[in-house]
């Protein structure tokens, strides 16, 4: 998920933050829900995927935006 970030990071963000801890676990829900939905295991109408893939991609942007910070100090 974090092309080009040290998992280093990812990991001190995921000890340390809370939040950064709950929205990676949420994009990882998202993840398997998408990909489910997508397969036709998980059956989901397509507004309904179009707010999971919005959400997903929302939440990885701020993740993405916390590695870029943390990497930053």
């Amino acid at each position: 998920m974090f092309e080009g970030q040290s998992t280093a990071d990812v990991e001190v963000l995921m000890n340390s933050n809370v939040e950064f801890r709950r929205l990676y676990n949420r994009h990882k829900q998202l993840d398997k829900q998408v990909l489910d939905a997508e397969l036709g295991v998980l059956p989901l109408d397509d507004v309904r995927l179009a707010r999971m893939k919005k959400e997903k991609l929302q939440t990885k942007d701020r993740l993405t935006q916390w590695v870029a910070e943390h990497s930053a100090h």
